[in-house]
């Protein structure tokens, strides 16, 4: 489980994990204690949130595991259907860890009402037992694309969670990293495997004793029965047991405790087993405390088994690739453009095309030879700036991010 909380100056916020992915990274760390991050994150690739969505990019993942704190971007889990009659709808299926689905479907609404975002008709919860499922209406004309990104940009079906992997250790508060979170549990699950083993091993040890008590009482029942019964006091029949047989106090009580159904061939038979499994058991818990490697054998038996009985699929998915704030060119709707204009200035400030300036003192820039009778704008696009210049040297050039060519004092202009 992730954890979130506030202290004085101080707040930890570590995320949720799979839990058959953390135990499976335990495993790799106590086969391997010099296993990197970057090995780790084979088996723990991120967090697994319960509510799914899609975690963008590994870059911040490697960083907060690497240092203790970084940032990551989790988004919605959408698609966009096509409908029949040419409309398409966003549907959202999985939701950002921690939003809350009204709150979002209302925030959704209010910008559709108020025009913020132009093109959504509607926008339905049609979420039933088999699963989330948010339904926006695009207007025909519309970019279900773009307002896919105006609805990142706007609401919470993108979020920013921040790591902050602070812990409490040897009393004094640390940022750790995973290998380190993941040293410190298996330190601490040692010493609970020991201390537990010690807790046993002092039980069976008390038992024992009574129980090789019971065994000489049975031994020389007849003669214990006669001490009893001569006994004026339970007092001195104990002290007389304690000093004719070497007993313990406990072991002389235990024998003055005993009802006589114990006495039977049966019973006597339970006792035996009894201390015949305690004795073996004594045996076994020292052992464990003697040798490290069993130590760590338990360790990792307990956490196999917690593996199969609770381990599930992971639900947040990992998209490879990281990706930059959305800019405000993705929220408008791509479209390829020529432009022509009937006489091209070059700007006497850049030496450049400049177009957008007519205050700009220009000069008319000398006829050019023809290029290629057909140019593609995909081809024009799919070149690197390097290969565009060579390929059509002073003809080329860039502005405002997209690829200009020259054509008979035409612009051809790129996307």
């Amino acid at each position: 489980n992730g954890a979130s909380g506030i202290a004085v100056g101080m707040a930890t916020n570590i995320p949720t994990h799979n839990l058959g992915e953390v135990i499976s990274a335990i495993h790799m760390l106590m086969n391997n204690p010099d296993v990197t991050v970057a090995e780790l994150m084979k088996a723990l690739p991120g967090p697994d949130f319960p509510t799914g969505g899609v975690v963008m990019g590994k870059a911040g993942i490697r960083q907060a595991y690497e240092s203790g704190q970084g940032s990551i971007i989790v988004r919605a889990k959408v698609e966009i259907e096509e409908q029949k009659n040419g409309k398409q709808r966003i549907v959202v299926h999985e939701i950002p860890y921690m939003v809350n689905k009204a709150k979002l479907i209302e925030r959704i609404a209010n910008l559709a009402r108020e025009k913020e975002i132009d093109g959504i008709t509607d926008v339905n919860d049609e979420t039933d037992r088999e699963g989330m499922r948010i339904v926006i209406d695009v207007r025909r004309d519309a970019s279900a694309e773009v307002i896919l990104n105006n609805l990142y940009k706007m609401t919470l079906m993108q979020t920013t969670y921040n790591f902050n992997m602070l812990a409490i250790v040897k009393g004094a508060p640390k940022i750790l990293s995973l290998k380190e979170i993941l040293q410190y549990y298996l330190e601490h699950q040692e010493e609970v495997v020991r201390r537990r083993t010690e807790f046993d091993l002092k039980k069976a040890q008390n038992r024992a004793h009574i129980v090789a008590g019971l065994r000489i009482a049975l031994d020389h029942i007849d003669a214990i029965i006669n001490i009893i019964r001569s006994s004026e006091t339970s007092e001195l029949a104990k002290q007389r047991l304690m000093d004719d047989y070497s007993l313990s106090d406990r072991q002389a009580q235990a024998i003055l405790d005993l009802r006589l159904v114990r006495l039977t061939g049966l019973e006597r038979e339970k006792i035996e087993d009894e201390y015949q499994k305690l004795v073996a058991a004594i045996a076994d818990y020292k052992d464990i405390l003697a040798h490290q490697e069993r130590i760590n054998q338990i360790i990792y038996d307990e956490l196999m088994e917690i593996q199969n009985k609770f381990g599930d699929e992971r639900r947040t998915e990992l998209q490879v690739g990281d990706i930059s704030n959305i800019e405000d060119e993705d929220l408008i709707e791509e479209e390829d453009i020529i432009a022509k204009t009937p006489l091209v200035f070059g700007c006497d400030v850049c030496q450049e095309v400049c177009p957008h300036n007519k205050d700009i003192p220009t000069t008319p820039i000398p006829e050019f030879q023809s290029v290629e009778p057909y140019i593609n704008i995909d081809e024009l696009d799919s070149l690197t700036n390097k290969e565009f210049k060579a390929k059509y040297g002073n003809r080329a050039f860039s502005w405002r991010g997209k690829k200009i060519l020259i054509r008979n004092q035409n612009i051809i202009e790129g996307k």
